[in-house]
């Protein structure tokens, strides 16, 4: 836990495409943490769509960021177009360097790892994408939040509200995480039982797979460009 008088700055990346919910779901844990501010960056101050066309608009560029306590990488679909772009991953080296904590949630552990990032770190991420954490160094651990070290990964999508309120507890203490649980009145009760592979009917993880095979596909071909880049074995891998 860092000392209550401590001002903290935290910055979440906006992209196009991202998933609005691996943002706005940590947001809302995020920006109330106290004595904190909560910084929105992206390329650009215009207005940018969430991959469901959402218009989200970042605060800052990330050329304006001034040095983070805690830097979040969202995911989602638009993380695909970003694993080789260099403005993005500079980005990302730079404030994680320096952060006390970086917070992925979904397939922003992609982008982290195309950073060069995770290289012997136990991480989590998606479900449709957990077998590609190994062509970046990672190990994956199919937990809903992995924490190692100053890095907290948070599963698919709505888990960057659990990984955020484990942040909260990390950076304040406890209590105020379970304060700004009970504000939310975060205690999810989902009507169904189906949001895991282990726990789905078969007929329904089929048919989730088989809706992002195409993006699947994709992502795998450009974890091993980028695992050949930064040399990165992966034994006993078969794409």
């Amino acid at each position: 836990m860092l000392p209550p008088d401590k001002h903290l700055t935290i910055g979440s990346m906006l992209f196009p495409g991202l998933d609005q919910i691996d943002l706005t779901g940590p947001f809302e844990v995020l920006s109330a943490i106290p004595n904190s501010t909560l910084h929105v960056a992206a390329k650009t101050r215009s207005p940018i769509k969430d991959f469901h066309g959402l218009s989200l608009v970042a605060d800052m560029t990330y050329d304006e960021v001034p040095e983070l306590d805690v830097l979040h990488v969202p995911g989602g679909p638009g993380q695909q177009a970003l694993m080789e772009d260099e403005e993005t991953l500079d980005f990302i080296r730079k404030h994680a360097s320096k952060a006390t904590y970086v917070f992925s949630v979904c397939t922003g552990a992609l982008l982290c790892g195309a950073a060069g990032l995770l290289r012997g770190k136990k991480a989590t991420t998606h479900w449709a994408s957990q077998h590609l954490l190994p062509y970046f160094g990672a190990t994956p651990v199919d937990q809903r939040i992995v924490i190692d070290g100053n890095w907290v990964f948070a599963a698919g999508v709505t888990s960057g509200i659990d990984g955020a309120l484990h942040l909260a507890a990390l950076l304040r203490g406890q209590p105020a995480a379970e304060q700004i649980q009970l504000y939310m009145q975060y205690h999810p009760e989902p009507p169904f039982d189906a949001g895991t592979p282990d726990r789905a009917p078969k007929q329904v993880l089929e048919n989730a797979r088989n809706a992002v095979s195409k993006l699947t596909a994709d992502r795998l071909a450009t974890a091993k460009k980028i695992s050949a880049k930064l040399g990165v074995e992966v034994p006993g891998l078969v794409g």
